[in-house]
């Protein structure tokens, strides 16, 4: 007779397994398994260890399991914004991933979002055939965009937003005929825009901000179903893109363009809510009847070389919100209807460096705007012009949460005032115009799921916000001694966890009441404004007055919290066997040059003379690095930041190369990266350059003996070289003789291209696998 215990386990087993074999298939269940593996993220798939029946999970914003019959369909797992994407093993593999990820042959739809891939996207994607939704942004995915993603021929939405691809967009783009959003924003993508753009009869969304990529736009006018074009910091021009009027969001800022303005073209965009042409050069009349399209909601033609003259009784829409015409060569009369608020709510109007017949401030003579009309020119590069003059502030989603910085800023510094001198703060020059909510714009997007405002200032950092003090006091056990790791002159720097567990340095300021409440705000919104994944971000503020000084006040500066040391403790100072590889120094070099074009560029004015320092780039929890050091007013005047984990500015100068201070900089960074010692004094830099001139004239033999030891038999002698060079031509003694970022950038993703790994010799083959990446 058998045993009834051993009999009752065989059937329910049998039972569990004619149960699961209905609901999916053993292959798919093994890979869903995998992929937990693979992605090390108890947090947020522990639930699979819970289970059998995964098609029947409830579903959540961070995990959707979708089946249809016995089939994965969807898949779904987003890490939280507010947050850094996970830490990866050591030992991840992409391809092994995506291998276990091509099991699921009938999956439609994917979404592996800030989860914290990194390395080339394998060719296995090639295999998902049924795709038809790809999102894999915020993560670290670099290398070019492989040729097997155009086999998936069903695809309708494809972001790789915020990753780190190199190369040209590719030809075969048009293969997608049913795209629809196409988001590629946040790379490292260079070359021009392919015609066949042109043939994606139903794209909607075509994002490629933040980027390298120039030339003309090639037409759009056929793509009738674009609702979204979002260009902006490329280079981009000369002329004006040609879009079918149904457009709905045109931003082009930062580019090249130095056209003029198609105004009968966009007059007739009867659905255009968002314009966006602001840092270019574009020149001639501007028409105000843009003010009056029906939809118009935000308007930004700022620091171009626009001209005409503007009248009183032009007529706005009822759903304008955000008008900036500073800093171009507009005449006559503010409208009075920018001066209105309107019918949805809260409005923004800033109009300095014009010619406008207004008394305030800001405003230059009219003969100024004539005269430089009669000689404007199209030059290749970008004028610097200064910040035009606001007139009011919104604090509505639509703006972004800059605008709503503001008010919280002056309010937080009119109340830090009021108690100490028991009155309101007076003179403000700036206008608040509220009455019910504005309609976001960013809405139209939602369909996408493609745009949060956490993406947009700066790669996972949590929204800036003004922080209460008792929050900093828990977060740093009331500022007790154990949490104390640097100070400056007048400011003491300390760690400490939020209550949701985002690890923050907090610098704490003390200031004389020397700066005006709209100056400070300004210094605290280009702070707010520094948000990029190669840079260590402020994300937010708290005033407070000194208990000991009555004319004294304190601001808490929150910061990104980074233990995971400096890049020369991983290069210079590591111990042998644990010292970065050659792939990942050139990673790191592109990281910090990353860095240093957005503070360049990402910002008008830009912020230069930074005084960058190898000990100064850090390291975060998936060995990226980060820049600590950056040169800011508000800061420097309050004394340096110490320990390792904070800023160190330096007073701010203008000059006509300032920029190249900091690429001679950089230069010194590379060498310590080619050298694997640490460069101390100008007189190391002096020697060291001289000693790779002398090496680089030779062979490659001799340029590998003055290399670090540890990566001379990983690093090819293309790429060795092109580094070199690169370095030595940013160590230049003449500033005119230096590279721009952009070159440095460029050359240095040229040597990672350079660097061909099937020349590694095994051992190092799989140190390189397994290594994180920068």
């Amino acid at each position: 007779m058998a045993n009834p215990v051993s009999t009752h386990t065989y059937l329910l087993l049998l039972s569990t397994f004619l149960h699961l074999s209905l609901q999916l298939q053993p292959s798919q269940f093994n890979a869903l398994r995998e992929i937990q593996q693979f992605l090390n993220y108890p947090s947020l798939l522990s639930i699979f260890n819970n289970t059998w029946d995964f098609c029947n999970l409830e579903p959540s914003p961070l995990l959707t399991v979708v089946c249809y019959e016995d089939d994965v369909t969807q898949l779904h797992i987003i890490a939280n914004n507010g947050g850094f994407p996970p830490s990866l093993p050591r030992n991840f593999s992409i391809d092994a991933l995506f291998s276990s990820v091509s099991s699921l042959q009938n999956l439609k739809v994917l979404s592996l979002v800030s989860v914290g891939l990194w390395g080339p996207l394998p060719a296995t994607i090639g295999k998902l055939s049924s795709m038809e939704i790809l999102n894999l942004s915020s993560n670290y995915i670099n290398g070019y965009i492989p040729l097997e993603l155009s086999y998936l021929r069903n695809l309708e939405t494809l972001i790789l937003d915020h990753n780190e691809f190199t190369g040209q967009i590719p030809s075969w783009i048009d293969s997608f005929s049913d795209l629809a959003v196409l988001g590629l924003r946040n790379n490292s993508l260079f070359g021009s825009l392919s015609s066949s753009i042109s043939s994606l009869k139903n794209l909607r969304v075509l994002a490629m901000a933040d980027n390298h990529l120039y030339g003309g736009v090639p037409s759009l006018q056929n793509l009738t179903n674009l609702q979204v074009l979002d260009l902006k910091n490329n280079k981009f021009g000369p002329d004006f893109p040609v879009l079918n009027p149904k457009v709905v969001a045109v931003e082009i800022r930062n580019n090249s363009f130095q056209s003029s303005v198609p105004n009968e073209a966009l007059t007739s965009y009867l659905q255009l809510q968002k314009l966006d042409i602001s840092i270019n050069t574009f020149i001639g009349p501007f028409s105000p009847s843009l003010f009056s399209l029906p939809s118009i909601e935000y308007i930004d033609i700022s620091d171009n070389k626009l001209t005409g003259k503007l009248l009183i009784n032009a007529s706005c829409s009822e759903h304008l919100v955000f008008v900036n015409l500073s800093s171009n060569l507009l005449t006559g009369d503010l409208p009075e209807c920018l001066q209105q608020q309107n019918d949805v709510g809260k409005r923004f109007v800033s109009y300095g460096g014009n010619c406008f017949s207004d008394e305030e401030e800001d405003q230059h003579p009219s003969n100024f705007c004539h005269n430089e009309a009669l000689a404007v020119k199209v030059m290749p590069d970008k004028l610097q012009h200064g910040e035009g003059k606001a007139m009011g502030v919104v604090g509505s989603s639509l703006v972004g949460g800059i605008g709503g910085l503001m008010v919280i800023v002056g309010l937080s510094y009119w109340a830090f005032h009021r108690r100490k001198k028991g009155a309101a703060m007076k003179g403000a020059s700036t206008r608040l115009i509220t009455e019910k909510p504005t309609v976001n714009t960013v809405k139209l997007l939602s369909d996408a799921r493609y745009i949060s405002e956490t993406m947009k200032m700066g790669a996972n950092l949590p929204t800036y916000r003004a922080f209460a003090l008792e929050e900093l006091r828990e977060a740093t056990d009331n500022f007790t001694h154990s949490t104390f790791i640097g100070e400056g002159s007048l400011s003491q720097i300390y760690r400490g966890k939020l209550a949701d567990g985002t690890a923050i340095a907090i610098r704490c300021l003390k200031m004389r009441r020397k700066h005006s409440p709209p100056t400070l705000i300004q210094h605290i919104e280009m702070i707010s404004k520094l948000r990029h994944k190669h840079l260590v971000s402020c994300i937010g503020h708290c005033f407070e007055c000194c208990p000991d000084d009555s004319s004294v006040g304190i601001i808490y500066m929150v910061f990104e919290y980074l233990s995971n040391g400096t890049l020369r403790s991983s290069i210079s100072e590591g111990i042998a066997g644990q010292r970065l590889n050659w792939a990942q120094r050139i990673a790191g070099a592109i990281g910090i040059a990353k860095g240093i074009q957005f503070l360049h560029t990402g910002m008008i004015p830009g912020v230069f003379s930074n005084n960058l320092k190898i000990t100064d780039v850090l390291l975060d929890p998936n060995f990226h690095v980060k820049i600590c050091s950056y040169n800011l007013p508000l800061l420097a005047e309050n004394g340096g930041m110490g320990g390792s984990n904070g800023l160190k500015p330096n007073i701010r100068v203008r000059a006509k190369d300032e920029e190249k201070d900091d690429i001679h900089d950089f230069g010194v960074i590379l060498l310590e990266i080619l050298v694997g010692r640490p460069i101390i004094s100008q007189n190391d830099v002096m020697v060291v350059k001289d000693i790779l001139q002398v090496s680089n004239k030779m062979d490659d033999a001799a340029r590998r003996s003055i290399v670090d030891p540890t990566i001379i038999k990983e690093c090819s002698a293309e790429s060795l070289k092109t580094v070199l060079e690169i370095c030595l031509r940013c160590l230049s003694d003449e500033p005119t003789g230096r590279p721009s970022i952009d070159d440095v950038l460029w050359t240095l993703q040229f040597a990672a291209q350079l660097q061909d790994p099937w020349r590694l010799d095994s051992h190092h083959v799989h140190q390189q696998s397994v290594s994180l990446p920068l």
